[in-house]
């Protein structure tokens, strides 16, 4: 009988069914049986794919971060075997009011800045530890504020960060973090009005998203799995649109070199342990 490669991947927008029935559809006809379950947040997706509900899964950063963890810690093997182009090399941004006075990170002394959602990597967790680096931490030298919505999504939405953006343009909050692509969106929409905000800390560079094995998942399908997904291209007219709404132009083989600030930023905040258990008190998925 043959072995249907079973993927999972989180529900955080209703494209996320047209994107893999298409890529369903799309590899069946190129010979891989292929199917997807659908995980209402991260955190049951990684604990399905040590329960061998799963082969491969879509991760967040944050949940390759925890399945990295739990494999270390239980003695057992997962990799990041693909990711976007646009996974790559990425930063987040600390964003003030142009003429609110905030020329450095000490004027920011004993005011507001705000976070995404608790989970999210791009706009609280290697933001927070981008502080923590400068010597700054929440409740000693600022007030954090988060906006906290979608729980469990890690971050994979743009609605607390919008949140945040227009809470700074009300006066509500003294700086917002969001990842450097929300941050032009937003000025290319009017959330953050042309010359009105200005760029204060930029973090490091940082991966997102990539295709998690499973521990003992079937390495003849994840390799075909591989090959067929790197030889998709974006002048194909009909996996175009597909990889438009995944936000994509081509398929990368993974890599683990951009987590290292996710990593640290885990241990700093103490999200999770090493073990892979959660440790953050203000998560609610």
């Amino acid at each position: 009988m043959t072995h249907v490669l079973r993927m999972g991947a989180v529900a955080y927008a209703p494209k996320v069914v047209t994107i893999w029935e298409g890529f369903k559809a799309w590899f069946d006809e190129r010979g891989l049986a292929f199917d997807y379950i659908l995980y209402s947040n991260y955190e049951r997706q990684v604990e399905a794919q040590f329960a061998g509900e799963i082969d491969l899964a879509w991760n967040s950063p944050l949940a390759w971060e925890r399945a990295r963890r739990i494999a270390a810690a239980r003695g057992v093997k997962v990799e990041a075997i693909a990711m976007r182009d646009t996974d790559c090399d990425l930063s987040s941004v600390l964003v003030v009011r142009k003429n609110a006075g905030i020329d450095t990170l000490a004027a920011l002394q004993g005011k507001t800045i705000g976070f995404g959602a608790v989970d999210s990597p791009q706009a609280t967790l290697i933001p927070k530890d981008h502080l923590r680096q400068a010597g700054m931490i929440a409740g000693r030298d600022y007030t954090d504020r988060l906006f906290d919505v979608l729980g469990g999504k890690h971050g994979d939405h743009i609605g607390g960060e919008r949140d945040a953006a227009l809470a700074l343009m009300a006066g509500e909050i003294d700086a917002a973090w969001m990842i450097d692509g929300n941050h032009q969106a937003f000025a290319n929409e009017g959330t953050l009005p042309a010359g009105e905000t200005r760029i204060l800390e930029r973090t490091g560079l940082f991966d997102h998203c990539n295709f998690t094995t499973s521990p003992n998942a079937p390495e003849a399908i994840i390799t075909q799995f591989c090959e067929l997904l790197l030889s998709m291209r974006w002048d194909d007219p009909v996996v175009r649109p597909l990889l438009e709404l995944e936000g994509l132009r081509e398929w990368r083989t993974g890599r683990t070199s951009g987590y290292a600030l996710l990593e640290r930023a885990v241990d700093d905040e103490q999200f999770y342990d090493q073990q892979g258990n959660i440790l953050a008190s203000n998560y609610r998925y």
